[in-house]
C-alpha cells in the first residue's frame, strides 16, 4: 500500500502543471467550465480509443471486461461531477480555495461509506473529522476576502453549494467504482476510456456555448515562441490560450490516469486521502504560480486539512503493518 500511494503521488507531481493552466483559463476566461471539460474528455477518450483498437473486432475495439451498463452509471456521475467542479470557477472561487473545498471529499465519502455498510476505524473517522474541520475554517478564512458587496458574497456562497455537490456525487462514485473493481477486477484502462469516451455524447447540448467559449480562446494573444533561434517558429501563430488548453488536457491525463489505477487497487476512502496529499502541492504551487495571497484562517485551515490527511495514512500503515 505504501509503494502504490508513493507511486500515486509521484504520478500526481504533473497536477501543478495542469492547475497552472488551469488557473490561467480561470483567470482570463472565467466561464470556459464547458469548454475546459470537453477538451479534458476527448483527449482521454482519444488516446483510450488508440489503445483500445482493435480492426479484427466488429465493433473496431477490443471486447470489454466489464458489463457495459456499469460504466454508463460512472459516466453520468463522472461527468456531473467535473461540470460542476469546473463551472465553480466562475463563482468567485479562487483556485487555492477550489483545492482545499474539494478535499472535502473525504468526509463524504466515509459517511456514505458508512451508511452503505462500510465500517472504518475510530483513528480513520478521527482523521478525516479533522480534515473536515480544516476545511470550515479555509472557507470561513477566504469569505472574508472575496468582496464587500452581497453579490460578490451571494456568488461565492453559490460556488461552495456547487462544490459540496459535486462532492457528494463524487462519493457515491468513487464507492460505485470500488464495487466494479472489487467485482470484476482490475480493468482500469477500460474504465478510463469508456467513462470519457461515451461522456462526449453529453456535451452535444453544450455545442453553442463551448464553440464561444473556443473563439475566444483563439482571440487570446499569441503565444512567445524563440524566433530568434528558430526563424521557421515566426510563422506559426498559437493562441496562448488555446496552448493552455491543450496543456491542461494532457496534465489532466496523466493525473486522472493515475486516479484510475489507485481507485482499481483502493478503497474510496483511500482515493480521496491520496488526493489529498496532492492537492497540498498543487495548492503551495498555486500560491506561488498566480500570486494567491491567503489570509491566516485558510493557511490554519490547510494545514489541518493536510494534517488529517497525514494521519489516516500513517493509520492505514499501522492496519496494513500489523
Amino acid at each position: 500500500m505504501c509503494f502504490l500511494v508513493l507511486a500515486n503521488v509521484l504520478r500526481y507531481s504533473f497536477a501543478p502543471t495542469s492547475l497552472k493552466d488551469l488557473g490561467q483559463l480561470a483567470t482570463a476566461e472565467p466561464q470556459t467550465g464547458h469548454l475546459l471539460t470537453f477538451a479534458q474528455f476527448l483527449f482521454v477518450a482519444t488516446e483510450g480509443l488508440i489503445y483500445h483498437f482493435d480492426a479484427s473486432s466488429k465493433t473496431l475495439l477490443k471486447p470489454n471486461q466489464v458489463p457495459i451498463h456499469r460504466w454508463l452509471v460512472q459516466i453520468l456521475l463522472y461527468f456531473t461531477v467535473s461540470i460542476l467542479n469546473n463551472y465553480a470557477f466562475g463563482y468567485s472561487i479562487s483556485v487555492p480555495v477550489h483545492i482545499i473545498l474539494r478535499s472535502g471529499g473525504s468526509m463524504t465519502t466515509l459517511v456514505i461509506g458508512w451508511l452503505c455498510g462500510k465500517r472504518y476505524s475510530r483513528v480513520q473517522a478521527l482523521s478525516v473529522l479533522v480534515l473536515t474541520v480544516g476545511i470550515v475554517l479555509s472557507a470561513w478564512g477566504d469569505s472574508k476576502g472575496v468582496g464587500k458587496t452581497e453579490e460578490s458574497m451571494t456568488r461565492f456562497i453559490t460556488g461552495l453549494a456547487i462544490l459540496f455537490i459535486a462532492q457528494v456525487i463524487s462519493a457515491f462514485m468513487g464507492l460505485y467504482v470500488e464495487r466494479t473493481y472489487t467485482r470484476y477486477g482490475n480493468h482500469y484502462r477500460e474504465g478510463l476510456f469508456y467513462s470519457h469516451f461515451l461522456s462526449l455524447f453529453l456535451f452535444i447540448p453544450f455545442i453553442p456555448s463551448i464553440r464561444t467559449q473556443y473563439h475566444r480562446l483563439l482571440e487570446s494573444p499569441p503565444l512567445p515562441l524563440p524566433t530568434s533561434q528558430f526563424p521557421r517558429v515566426s510563422q506559426i501563430q498559437i493562441p496562448r490560450q488555446v496552448f493552455f488548453l491543450l496543456l491542461n488536457a494532457t496534465t489532466h491525463y496523466i493525473c486522472v490516469r493515475g486516479v484510475n489505477v489507485l481507485a482499481s487497487r483502493s478503497s474510496a476512502l483511500t482515493v480521496t486521502i491520496v488526493l489529498n496529499v496532492r492537492k497540498l502541492v498543487s495548492l503551495l504551487l498555486s500560491i506561488w504560480l498566480f500570486g494567491n495571497a491567503l489570509n491566516w484562517g485558510v493557511v490554519t485551515g490547510a494545514v489541518v486539512v493536510f494534517g488529517g490527511g497525514f494521519m489516516y495514512a500513517v493509520e492505514n500503515m499501522r492496519v496494513a503493518w500489523f
